[in-house]
């Protein structure tokens, strides 16, 4: 274990975000008692799933801090369980909505936008798709196919990687990364599209139950744990970030990035709790908002 060789300065870091990452813990733990006394029951696993994302990376980068031995284990753990709260999101929106039945009603005559990011953000001349069982079902199988194939790729790197064949610093074709890591980002981009086109479906009717914070969460958590963990491994790899005895620049790399996690996981760990803690008022269903609007239209 690195930790062994730290200074004062050092250990006291360490104990710090040791700290950071059980405090995290404790308040899930304690979200996960009020989440099963005070929310329905068709809604308690999702959100169980979706505020656990913030304290899993936490531990899994806090372990990966003391064992950096264990950093392609707790990666593959960290973007498995990631991969399944991007599903769990989407179906979020869809329960917020009074499930599959009532969303389908409110938005019968509706059509979904899918000129929107990752894919398609610059098309806007796309026509719409017009909401049906059939559509939101290719939404569902458009995450759905991330919780299930990520896991897949995540475990055949992982065996390669134990036996010495797969490596982030071997780019080349004849190399196994350069292909996994392709695959994994196709499947990265159309999973994150139905989660986009969903939020722009139901962000103007769930707005009374913050919606946007909490898709500006989920988008947080993805950022950093994506894109700000392959920024740092890409320096390392460069070089930019120097070795430091005993850890190569690769190790180090993902030394820093364990650090950096856990301080942005705990603070959106303690946001989390204040956005979801919240109890929301259930929506009116679409026979009585249509009785309401054909009401108003008589009162001239």
């Amino acid at each position: 274990s690195f930790s062994v060789g730290l200074d004062l300065a050092g250990k006291f870091l360490f104990a710090i975000l040791t700290l950071m990452t059980l405090i995290a813990n404790l308040v899930f733990i304690e979200e996960v008692i009020y989440i099963y006394r005070k929310i329905p029951s068709s809604k308690r696993s999702i959100l169980i799933w979706i505020n656990a994302a913030a304290p899993v990376i936490a531990t899994t980068s806090c372990i990966g801090m003391w064992i950096p031995r264990s950093t392609m284990f707790t990666d593959f753990t960290a973007s498995v369980f990631f991969a399944i709260v991007i599903h769990k999101f989407l179906l979020m929106m869809i329960k917020e909505c009074g499930g599959q039945k009532l969303f389908l009603k409110r938005f019968e005559n509706g059509h979904f936008k899918i000129s929107t990011g990752p894919c398609c953000c610059c098309c806007l001349c796309l026509p719409g798709v017009r909401i049906t069982r059939r559509s939101l079902f290719w939404l569902k199988l458009g995450t759905f196919q991330f919780a299930l194939f990520r896991p897949v790729f995540m475990f055949l790197s992982t065996v390669l990687w134990t036996n010495g064949n797969y490596s982030l610093s071997n780019l080349s074709p004849k190399g196994a990364a350069i292909w996994i890591s392709c695959f994994i980002a196709v499947l990265t981009i159309i999973a994150l599209w139905p989660v986009g086109i969903m939020f722009q479906q139901v962000r103007v009717l769930l707005n009374c139950k913050k919606i946007i914070p909490k898709f500006a969460l989920y988008q947080f958590i993805l950022i950093l744990n994506h894109l700000q963990t392959a920024i740092i491994n890409i320096l390392a790899m460069q070089r930019v970030i120097p070795c430091a005895p005993p850890l190569s620049s690769p190790a180090r790399g993902a030394y820093i990035s364990h650090q950096v996690l856990i301080m942005e996981m705990f603070l959106i760990t303690l946001i989390s709790r204040v956005i979801y803690r919240r109890r929301y008022s259930e929506l009116d269903p679409p026979e009585c908002i249509t009785e309401e609007t054909g009401v108003k239209k008589q009162t001239p």
